[in-house]
């Protein structure tokens, strides 16, 4: 599927009408396990928002937002923070700057910064914009550079990812190990910061997820839409 309008591409006279709706993928900056980068999140961001405006054309992407709320991963080198006050207060701004913008439509690929965005969109709503929040939702996926995110990867460029280096990780349920994960972050639980089982991860499977996804989003933006 070929990627939708990028913002940072585009000219101001084109924005005046009709107006349009703003995909910001918001990703981090954080370790993802020995085989896979530190800006994973950011790239499966990314590409669903590219392929939302692939599939709609009213929408255009915005630059990500690569640094984020990451504190739970403050152990592990090449991971960014810039914690979940700055990073609503960032959503905020971005969303007060877009008054052009038919309404902005935050794809998030980091479970951390859910407090953020909750926090965010609460204040953008209150001040009378439209604003969506959607990040990826997979049953019985694992929690972090587990098989979902790998196979994702996988799909998305296969160059990003080193399977030699692919290995299991702590494997407790994710509610099991939550309570000291909050404490005292991902490394107390996983040394490798891999959450899940990576090891079984494919092409297939990430492409299929990919699919799965950009339908779920896609149709999140046409209720939404239908309501603005």
């Amino acid at each position: 599927m070929t990627a939708g309008a990028v913002l940072a591409d585009l000219r101001s006279p084109a924005l005046a009408e009709p107006r349009r709706l703003v995909a910001v993928p918001l990703g981090s900056c954080e370790q993802h396990g020995p085989h896979l980068p530190l800006g994973t999140d950011t790239v499966i961001a990314t590409t669903l928002a590219g392929r939302l405006a692939a599939w709609r054309s009213d929408v255009v992407v915005a630059p990500a937002l690569g640094i984020s709320a990451s504190g739970e991963h403050a152990g592990f080198p090449g991971t960014l923070s810039i914690g979940t006050d700055t990073t609503a207060a960032v959503i905020v701004e971005l969303a007060r700057s877009a008054w052009w913008a038919a309404g902005i439509v935050i794809v998030n690929g980091h479970g951390g910064n859910a407090a953020a965005v909750a926090r965010a969109v609460e204040t953008i709503r209150a001040e009378g914009r439209n604003v969506l929040s959607w990040w990826p939702r997979i049953p019985d996926s694992d929690a972090h550079a587990g098989r979902t995110e790998t196979s994702l990867l996988l799909a998305i460029d296969p160059a990003l990812v080193d399977l030699r280096l692919a290995a299991p990780g702590a494997l407790q349920p994710l509610e099991d190990i939550a309570p000291e994960l909050r404490r005292q972050g991902v490394r107390a639980v996983s040394p490798s910061g891999v959450l899940g089982d990576p090891t079984g991860a494919t092409l297939g499977e990430g492409r299929d997820l990919l699919d799965k996804l950009t339908s779920d989003l896609v149709a999140a933006v046409d209720d939404a839409r239908n309501t603005w």
